[in-house]
């Protein structure tokens, strides 16, 4: 739904995801193969959780943009409290981060890159639309960071037709 850049980093992985509900058309990515392939799902079974997962995580992008939930959800601190990470070490360079251990789940591949974002600065500047009709999750470059829709073009401008059309104009 959005004409903006995909976010940094390991956020891609948390944008991707989120946005696998378009929640106008009610239409799922994640009922097919190729939507589960995006976020490295392969089975039928791992989509149930990623739905949680997604909807968890798009709560706490809704509190970064400044909304409530959108719905009752698992805290999202519960679900990523089951994803095994490590400290990995670079040889070449020395730099370190919290990597998945073992087999990357979807949830360890979520966690890694909210720790990574914890420590670029950045995991606040993701967030989910304001439209009710919407909430797609965008990255937020604004210089302020006060982003509030994933599109001007869109959402934005439906949003600023409802504001002057309740003024009785």
């Amino acid at each position: 739904m959005t004409e903006r850049s995909p976010a940094p980093g390991g956020l891609a992985l948390i944008e991707v995801l989120v946005n696998t509900l378009d929640i106008e058309s009610g239409a799922d990515a994640l009922d097919t193969p190729e939507g589960r392939a995006r976020v490295g799902i392969s089975r039928d079974d791992e989509a149930e959780d990623a739905r949680a997962l997604r909807e968890s995580l798009r709560a706490v992008l809704l509190a970064h943009a400044g909304h409530p939930p959108h719905r009752e959800v698992p805290p999202l601190g519960e679900l990523l409290a089951v994803a095994p990470l490590v400290v990995g070490v670079d040889p070449a360079d020395g730099s370190a981060a919290l990597v998945p251990a073992g087999d990357p789940s979807l949830h360890a591949r979520v966690a890694a890159a909210v720790a990574e974002a914890l420590v670029a600065g950045t995991w606040t500047r993701l967030k989910a639309c304001e439209a009710p009709d919407c909430h797609w999750a965008y990255y937020d470059r604004s210089p302020a960071g006060r982003g509030r829709w994933c599109s001007m073009q869109v959402c934005g401008a439906r949003a600023k037709m409802r504001r002057y059309r309740a003024k009785g104009a």
